[in-house]
């Protein structure tokens, strides 16, 4: 364990990482979902939208929670995470949201739970690629400014 507490993002700057991470989430994956699923366009954007709600306060929760838990162990700022703990925190962010959309799906659309499922792990699957592509783009574009940082941090 790490004795320095390493920065977390900022407030606006973990709701910049939110807004952006959903709103491409949505231009990306709606439209293979609807094409997917047989969900009319509409219905899928109004559902997908919903499921965005839901997971954009799962993510300020869960990156939050991440980033500190990993700050406590490591020393480390989630923009130097490496790239087996980058997997690790994206299924885990897909496994969570996939317990939280399921009944979502089911409701929505009629889908029985097995049909939902499959649909919601299509999504989740869509969604773990987007992650992980997304957040080490995302730190990269906005690292941790350096100057709040220890230098004991910088190493890998």
């Amino acid at each position: 364990m790490s004795a320095a507490s390493p920065r977390l993002r900022s407030l606006p700057d973990r709701l910049r990482q939110i807004a952006l991470f959903e709103v491409g989430g949505l231009l990306l994956i709606t439209p293979p979902f609807a094409w997917a699923s047989g969900v009319p366009l509409a219905e899928s954007i109004g559902l997908l939208a919903v499921i965005a709600l839901i997971a954009a306060l799962w993510n300020a929760g869960y990156n939050t929670a991440f980033d500190w838990v990993e700050g406590r162990l490591t020393g480390r700022t989630a923009d130097r995470r490496p790239l087996r703990l980058r997997v690790v925190h994206a299924i885990g962010f897909e496994g969570g949201l996939l317990l939280m959309s399921l009944p979502v799906i089911m409701a929505w659309t009629g889908m029985g739970w097995v049909e939902a499922l499959l649909a919601d792990i299509g999504l989740a699957a869509a969604y773990v690629a987007y992650a992980f592509v997304f957040n080490l783009t995302y730190d990269r574009l906005f690292p941790i400014a350096p100057e709040l940082c220890d230098a004991t941090q910088r190493a890998d």
